[in-house]
């Protein structure tokens, strides 16, 4: 048997559902991203899923992903960093449970997110008004 099926239900089960009580949302968002990434490591590897070892899931690999993920399914560098976050989350909790990948946990870790434009969000501020003149609640960018 590999570590990664028990590391993924441990992950699910116990960190994120018992210990971090996440959202929904979030155990959601996180389990599309392991599934999508599963799915791409054995078209990648040629391994079934269920006998992928956290060693196969490699640094090199898992640039891989993220790089199929804006490149064939179109993801922004937001939703690619989304993923990466879950795949960050669950090699951190991996480096605990397992320490003889530790290597191959670290070089995962060591990913960085992917820089991107940011809207500049500004805040209303007060028109002013004529001198000595009150004015009504006007409003402007």
């Amino acid at each position: 048997m590999t570590l990664l099926a028990p590391t993924l239900q441990a992950y699910f089960t116990d960190r994120l559902l018992r210990q971090r009580q996440a959202s929904p949302h979030t155990v959601t968002a996180y389990r599309r991203a392991w599934r999508l990434l599963v799915v791409y490591a054995a078209g990648q590897t040629g391994k079934a899923p269920s006998i992928l070892d956290i060693g196969d899931l490699d640094a090199a690999l898992i640039t891989g992903f993220l790089d199929h993920l804006e490149a064939v399914r179109h993801n922004t560098a937001r939703t690619r960093n989304a993923r990466l976050a879950a795949i960050h989350s669950l090699f951190a909790y991996a480096a605990l449970e397992h320490p003889e990948h530790a290597g191959d946990i670290a070089r995962v870790l060591a990913i960085p997110a992917k820089k991107f434009d940011s809207t500049l969000v500004t805040h209303p501020t007060r028109a002013p008004g004529p001198a000595g003149a009150t004015t009504r609640c006007c409003w402007s960018l």
